[in-house]
C-alpha cells in the first residue's frame, strides 16, 4: 500500500505545487454554481432540491477529469521519467492505482466544495437528503470511470492536449450513448441496451436516490476495464517486437480480452436483479411500500398486470419504459407468484392488439413528434391493464405522468407516483371483485342483526315491511356460515332483547310518531351489532327487497376491509346542473376533485333533498354548502349521527363574475349553525397572509411613452400559503403535504368545551403575519400598497384554517321536529271526507340524537380552493402545486374511511419540497455567499497544502523510488 500512497502524494504535490489544481477545480465550481443559479434558475423553480447541481454534472465531470488526467502519463513520457518509473521495484498496477487515487481525491475535493449549496438549500427548505447522497455517490462513481478512461488515454500519448481531446471524445461518447437524443432515436430494445451502456443514464438512476447493485457493478467494471487497459498499456512499452516475446504479448492481449469479456458478462448476469437496491429517499418513494406488499400477498385470485407499450413510442415516454418494467417485476416478486406481470407490444402482435381493443377498449394514442425539419404523428400504445377476476381497469399514460415545462421550452416528463397509481388500480379491481361470501370470510366477530318492530303501533302501510326485511336477512344468513344471526325484537315486550328505554340509552334511537299530531309512536328499524357496537341501517327510498338488501350488504362491507369504498359528493345546485363542466362553463365547477377521487373510490353525486344519505356511502364530501334546505341538513346530520364521516369545504364566500374580473358573494343558508352546534365555528371574516401564492394580474407599465399591459404574478394575500411548519405533522391528513394554498379562506375555530371529550386537531394554520378582513372587496390596490395590495388590519397573528374532529356528537335536530315529518294537507271545510281523513303516517326515520365515537368530521374554511377555475390559474404559475389542494381532500377521505394504506403510499410519492419565498436581495445574498464560500475554501486548501509542502522535503522521483523500494522490501 505504501508505494501506492507514495505515488498518490507525488501527484497531489505536483498539482498543488502549481496553479493547476486551483484553476481546474475553480473553473468546475464556477460552472457548477452558474448553471445552478442562472441556467436552471434555482430560486425561480421554488423547489428545495439540488437536482440542478447534478443535472449537468456528467458533462462537467468529463471536462474536469480530462483536465486532471491529461498530464498523468503524458508528462512522464514527454519528460523521460516514465522509464525510471517502470524500472522501479513497484508493480505497474500499483503505479496506475496511485495516479488513479490522486485524481479521485482531487475530484472529491471539487465535489466537496459544492456542499455549501446543499447547506443553503437545507436552510431555505425541507431538503430530502436521499437524492443528495445518491447524487454525490453517482458523481464519485462517474468521476472514477472518467479517471480510468483519462489515465488510459494519457498512457497512449506524450501530448497532453491530445490526451485531453481524446478523453473528452471517449467520455462524451459514453455519455451520449445513453442520452435521450440517441436512445429515443433508435427506440425499442436497442435503445434499452444503449441506455444500459451510457454513463449519463446510469448516473440519473443513482442521482434520484436509489443505489442499485446493477449501477454499482456497471461503474466498477467500467473503471476496472480501463485500469486494466492502462496497466497493459504500460507493460506494453517494455515489450520488444521479436519472436521471443510473441507468446508473452499474445498471452497478455488474451488476458486483457478475457477480463473485458468477463466484465461485460457480469453486467449481463446482474441485469435481471431488480430487487438488490437501497432506496435512500426520505419516503422510500422508489421502493414498494409495506401496504402494497400486504395487498399483493392477500390476493385470493391470480392478478394480471400487463403493460401495452409500443416499441416505437414518443421520445419523452421512452425513458419511462424501463421504470415500468422494473416496477412490474417488483410487483411480481413481492406477490409470491400471485401476480403475472408482462410487457407486450400490440403494434408487433396483432392478437394482442385485437384483445386490447375488443376486450379492454385500449386504442393507440396519436402523438405528435417534432423533428428538426419535419413534424410527424405516431400511433403508440402506453397503457397498463390491471385485471382481477371479472374486474379490470386501464391506466393510460395521461393517468400516470406529470409534465413540467422547462425554461428552454422543452418538457420534463416523469411518473407522478407509479406505485400509488398501480396499487390504487389493484385495490380497485380486487375490492370490486369481492362478493358477500367474501365479506363473511373476512369477518371474525359474529354479527347480530335485529329487526326492531312494534307490530301493535305500526301504521297499516308498513305492516308487510318487517316480513320483507326478515326474508332478506334470512337469505343473507344462509350465506354467512353461521356468522350472521337474525332476531326480531319488539321493544314493547318487556322480555325482549331491547326495550324502548334501552334503545334510547344505548343507541340514541328515538321512536317515530305515527302521525304529526299523534302521541302514538312506533319502531321499524334495522340494527346491526358487531363487537358490541351498533350500527343503524336505513334503506334508500322505500323498503323493497332490493333496497333492504343493498342497505344491509353495504353496511356489512363498511365494517370490513377489502372492499371498494363509495364517496358521496354534494355540490351547490348550480354546479349539479352542469355536471360536465370542466371549468370553462362558469366560475363554480369542481370536476377536478371528482376526477381525483375516482382514481381510488367509487364516486357518487348525492341528492340530499330526500333527507337521507344513500346507505352505500362510506364518506360524504360536501363542497360549498349553500342554499340548503332543512332536509339536506338533516341528511348530513343523521349520517354523522349514524357514525359516518363527513368532510365539509365550508367557505362562507363564493366567487362570481363582475365587471372588474371576479368578486365575492356571501353564502346563504349554509351549514354554519349546524357546525356551530358541533363545536366548530367558521368565521365570516377572511384571512389575508403575507405568505401567499402569487396571483396572475394584469399590470400596466410605461415603455418609452407607450402603455404596455402584461400579466404578472403578484402577491395576493387572499391566497394563503400554508407550509409544513403550520401543519399538524402528527395527522396523516397533512403530515406529508409540502404546501397547501387555501383561497379566500375563513378561520375555523374549535369550541374547547364541546370538543373536550373528542379527539380534535387543527390541521392547518396561517402564518403569524396574517390578519382578518370583513370587507369583501378583493381587488388589490398596488399603488397604495405596493408590496401586497392591501392594508394590514389589526394585529397580525396565526389563525386556524382547517380542523378534524372524531368522537361523540349531539344531533343538531335534537329536541326539534324532524324535517321529514309530513304535514297533512287541509281539506275544504265542505268536504265530508276531510272530517274523517286519517293523517298520513310518517315514514320510519327515527332521529338519532347522538353519534357513536366513530363519527368523523373534517371542516376546511375554504370552498374555492377546489374550484376548477382557481386550480387552473394556479397550474399556470406553479405547475403541479395545485395538486396539493386535491391531495388534501383525498387524504381527508382516506382518513375518514380509515384507508391509511393508500394514504401512506401517496405520502411516499410527495416529492415536492417547497423553497421559502425570498426577496431579490435575499436571493442575491445567498448566491454571492455560495460563490465566496466555495472559492475561499478552495484557496484555503491550496494555501494549507503549499505551507505543508514547504515544511517537508521536496519529493522527486528518486525519493519516490526509495520509498517504494523500502515498501517492497
Amino acid at each position: 500500500m505504501k508505494p501506492i500512497l507514495a505515488i498518490m502524494r507525488k501527484e497531489l504535490k505536483g498539482y498543488f505545487g502549481s496553479p493547476m489544481a486551483l484553476i481546474f477545480i475553480g473553473t468546475f465550481l464556477a460552472a457548477s454554481l452558474f448553471t445552478f443559479f442562472w441556467v436552471d434558475a434555482f430560486f425561480a423553480r421554488g423547489i428545495a432540491d439540488v437536482r440542478p447541481l447534478f443535472l449537468r454534472m456528467p458533462i462537467l465531470l468529463i471536462f474536469l477529469v480530462a483536465a486532471l488526467t491529461m498530464r498523468q502519463w503524458s508528462e512522464e513520457q514527454r519528460s523521460g521519467t516514465l522509464e525510471m518509473l517502470l524500472t522501479l521495484p513497484v508493480q505497474h498496477a500499483r503505479l496506475v492505482i496511485g495516479k488513479f487515487l490522486s485524481v479521485i481525491i482531487l475530484a472529491a475535493i471539487a465535489l466537496a466544495l459544492t456542499l455549501p449549496l446543499v447547506i443553503t438549500v437545507a436552510i431555505l427548505g425541507n431538503l430530502d437528503f436521499g437524492p443528495v447522497i445518491g447524487g454525490y455517490i453517482a458523481a464519485l462513481l462517474l468521476a472514477s470511470s472518467y479517471a480510468a478512461i483519462g489515465l488510459f488515454v494519457s498512457s497512449r500519448t506524450d501530448n497532453q492536449i491530445v490526451a485531453l481531446i481524446v478523453t473528452l471524445i471517449i467520455g462524451g461518447l459514453f455519455y451520449l450513448v445513453g442520452s435521450a437524443a440517441l436512445t429515443d432515436f433508435v427506440g425499442g430494445q436497442v435503445g434499452d441496451i444503449l441506455r444500459a451502456i451510457g454513463t449519463g443514464s446510469r448516473f440519473e438512476s443513482i442521482e434520484r436516490g436509489v443505489i442499485d447493485i446493477r449501477d454499482l457493478i456497471y461503474y466498477a467494471t467500467l473503471t476496472a476495464l480501463f485500469l486494466v487497459l492502462n496497466t497493459l498499456s504500460l507493460d506494453r512499452k517494455r515489450w520488444s517486437t521479436g519472436d521471443r516475446t510473441l507468446t508473452y504479448r499474445r498471452n497478455m492481449n488474451l488476458t486483457g480480452g478475457l477480463v473485458a469479456l468477463n466484465l461485460v458478462a457480469l453486467n449481463i448476469w446482474v441485469a435481471p436483479l431488480t430487487g438488490l437496491r437501497a432506496d435512500l429517499t426520505e419516503q422510500h418513494q422508489f421502493s414498494l411500500s409495506p401496504a402494497t406488499i400486504n395487498l399483493l400477498t392477500s390476493l385470493q385470485e391470480p392478478l394480471l398486470i400487463r403493460a401495452y407499450i409500443s416499441q416505437n413510442t414518443h421520445p419523452l415516454l421512452a425513458p419511462l419504459v424501463p421504470q415500468v418494467r422494473d416496477m412490474l417485476s417488483e410487483y411480481q416478486i413481492a406477490s409470491g407468484g400471485k401476480v403475472t406481470a408482462e410487457v407486450v407490444d400490440p403494434s408487433q402482435d396483432t392478437a394482442a392488439a385485437a384483445e386490447a381493443s375488443q376486450t379492454y377498449g385500449i386504442q393507440p394514442t396519436p402523438l405528435q413528434v417534432a423533428g428538426r425539419y419535419e413534424t410527424s404523428v405516431i400511433n403508440t400504445y402506453f397503457d397498463i391493464l390491471v385485471r382481477y377476476g371479472d374486474q379490470n381497469t386501464v391506466l393510460n399514460f395521461r393517468d400516470l405522468i406529470q409534465v413540467t415545462p422547462q425554461r428552454d421550452g422543452s418538457a420534463d416528463v416523469q411518473f407522478r407516483n407509479l406505485e400509488y397509481d398501480l396499487t390504487s388500480a389493484v385495490k380497485k379491481v380486487a375490492y370490486g371483485f369481492q362478493s358477500i361470501d367474501s365479506v363473511f370470510a373476512s369477518i371474525k366477530d359474529p354479527i347480530q342483526f335485529y329487526i326492531i318492530d312494534t307490530p301493535n303501533s305500526l301504521p297499516q302501510s308498513l305492516k308487510d315491511t318487517p316480513a320483507i326485511i326478515e326474508k332478506v336477512a334470512n337469505d343473507i344468513k344462509a350465506h354467512s356460515s353461521g356468522k350472521f344471526t337474525v332476531q326480531v325484537v319488539n321493544p314493547d315486550d318487556p322480555n325482549s332483547a331491547f326495550t324502548r328505554s334501552t334503545l334510547q340509552q344505548q343507541f340514541s334511537l328515538q321512536p317515530t310518531p305515527v302521525s304529526l299530531f299523534s302521541d302514538q309512536t312506533y319502531y321499524l328499524n334495522m340494527l346491526m351489532v358487531i363487537g358490541g357496537k351498533g350500527q343503524l341501517i336505513y334503506p334508500s327510498g322505500d323498503f323493497s327487497e332490493a333496497s333492504v338488501r343493498t342497505a344491509i350488504e353495504s353496511a356489512l362491507k363498511r365494517t370490513t376491509s377489502g372492499f371498494l369504498k363509495v364517496v358521496g359528493v354534494w355540490t351547490p345546485p348550480q354546479v349539479a346542473q352542469n355536471p360536465y363542466s370542466q371549468g370553462g362553463g362558469g366560475t363554480e365547477s369542481f370536476q377536478s376533485i371528482m376526477d381525483q377521487l375516482k382514481q381510488n373510490y367509487s364516486v357518487q353525486t348525492v341528492d340530499l333533498s330526500t333527507g337521507q344519505v344513500p346507505p352505500n356511502i362510506d364518506s360524504l364530501l360536501v363542497i360549498g354548502p349553500s342554499d340548503m334546505t332543512d332536509k339536506e341538513r338533516y341528511a348530513i346530520d343523521q349520517y354523522l349521527m349514524s357514525g359516518g364521516s363527513v368532510i365539509v369545504a365550508a367557505g362562507n364566500y363564493t366567487i362570481a363574475p363582475s365587471q372588474t374580473g371576479i368578486s365575492l358573494q356571501p353564502v346563504q343558508n349554509g351549514l354554519d349553525d349546524m357546525l356551530a352546534s358541533y363545536g366548530i365555528t367558521v368565521s365570516n371574516a377572511l384571512v389575508l397572509d403575507t405568505q401567499n401564492e402569487p396571483f396572475p394580474s394584469q399590470v400596466s407599465r410605461d415603455v418609452n411613452g407607450a402603455t404596455v399591459r402584461e400579466i404578472q404574478a403578484l402577491n395576493y394575500p387572499f391566497f394563503v400559503d400554508v407550509r409544513p411548519d403550520a401543519m399538524d405533522t402528527a395527522s396523516p391528513i397533512v403530515s406529508r403535504l409540502p404546501a397547501v394554498t387555501l383561497n379566500w379562506v375563513s378561520p375555523v375555530e374549535l369550541d374547547a368545551v364541546r370538543n373536550a371529550s373528542r379527539k380534535s386537531e387543527v390541521l392547518l394554520h396561517s402564518s403569524a403575519q396574517s390578519w382578518l378582513r370583513t370587507n369583501i372587496d378583493i381587488q388589490p390596490n398596488y399603488q397604495a400598497y405596493p408590496n401586497i395590495g392591501f392594508a394590514v388590519e389589526g394585529q397580525p397573528q396565526s389563525y386556524p384554517l382547517a380542523v378534524a374532529v372524531q368522537g361523540v356528537f349531539d344531533s343538531y335536530f335534537k329536541g326539534k321536529p324532524s324535517p321529514l315529518e309530513v304535514k297533512p294537507t287541509a281539506a275544504p271545510a265542505a268536504s265530508p271526507a276531510s272530517a274523517t281523513a286519517t293523517p298520513e303516517p310518517i315514514l320510519p326515520s327515527s332521529a338519532i340524537n347522538q353519534s357513536p365515537d366513530t363519527a368523523r368530521l373534517v371542516v376546511i374554511g375554504s370552498t374555492e380552493f377546489l374550484n376548477d377555475l382557481i386550480l387552473q390559474l394556479s397550474s399556470q404559475l406553479s405547475q403541479d402545486r395545485y395538486l396539493n389542494s386535491l391531495q388534501l381532500v383525498q387524504n381527508a377521505v382516506d382518513w375518514s374511511v380509515e384507508d391509511l394504506d393508500l394514504l401512506s403510499i401517496r405520502a411516499r410519492g410527495t416529492t415536492t419540497h417547497v423553497l421559502q419565498p425570498l426577496t431579490g436581495n435575499q436571493r442575491t445574498f445567498w448566491e454571492v455567499l455560495n460563490y465566496v464560500v466555495a472559492l475561499s475554501a478552495l484557496i484555503g486548501i491550496a494555501v494549507v497544502w503549499r505551507l505543508r509542502q514547504r515544511a517537508e522535503l521536496p519529493m522527486n522521483l528518486s525519493s519516490v523510488g526509495a520509498e517504494a523500494s523500502s515498501a517492497e522490501a
